[in-house]
């Protein structure tokens, strides 16, 4: 029986529906490869996770491990790639894993969904889960990778002072005043 980092594949399209609100069809290929890291990794030492992307991934890797942006074990580096990389929080070795867009010939409705062929609301979204409970770990590429040194390590916030143009806290390591007070533009006004 396919299991998803020993969550039936039930079990997981649930969780996925529980925590997206619906089975969303980039949360669940990103069990598959998140399953196929944790699967090849080496060592069973501490980890991290970095995600290429921001959609989809970064929420399998929050479900299925105790990785997450809030502690700090999983990194965003938005290059838009639909890759994630899981590794030894200390010398970076790992592996990287990917959707292999080569593969999904045989998968119509995958590959019209991975590369928007179709509007969302022209897309068989029965038919696009069942090729991807189908495909599983089929359609996905990896090599071992070593994760530059910027991605390494936890970089708490340091050393927290007031901001004296607005008087909320922020960390001193941003410069003299938080970085809302320094032009960076979060709201309009």
């Amino acid at each position: 029986m396919t299991t998803i980092c020993g969550h039936s594949v039930d079990e997981f399209v649930e969780m996925v529906t529980r925590f997206h609100g619906f089975p969303a069809p980039g949360i669940i290929i990103s069990g598959f490869m998140v399953d196929l890291a944790l699967e090849l990794r080496r060592g069973d030492g501490l980890y991290e996770v970095l995600c290429e992307t921001s959609v989809c991934l970064p929420d399998a890797v929050q479900l299925l491990t105790p990785c997450t942006f809030g502690n700090g074990w999983m990194k965003v580096a938005d290059t838009g790639r639909f890759a994630l990389a899981v590794f030894d929080k200390r010398t970076g070795e790992g592996v990287r894993v990917h959707l292999d867009a080569r593969k999904l010939a045989h998968y119509p409705e995958i590959n019209a969904w991975f590369f928007r062929l179709k509007p969302k609301k022209e897309q068989d979204g029965e038919r696009l889960n069942a090729e991807i409970l189908a495909a599983g770990k089929g359609i996905l590429g990896s090599a071992p990778v070593k994760v530059a040194r910027p991605f390494l390590g936890h970089h708490g916030m340091g050393d927290t002072a007031l901001c004296p143009s607005c008087g909320e806290a922020y960390p001193v390591r941003d410069g003299d005043r938080c970085k809302a007070c320094g032009g960076w533009e979060l709201y309009e006004k």
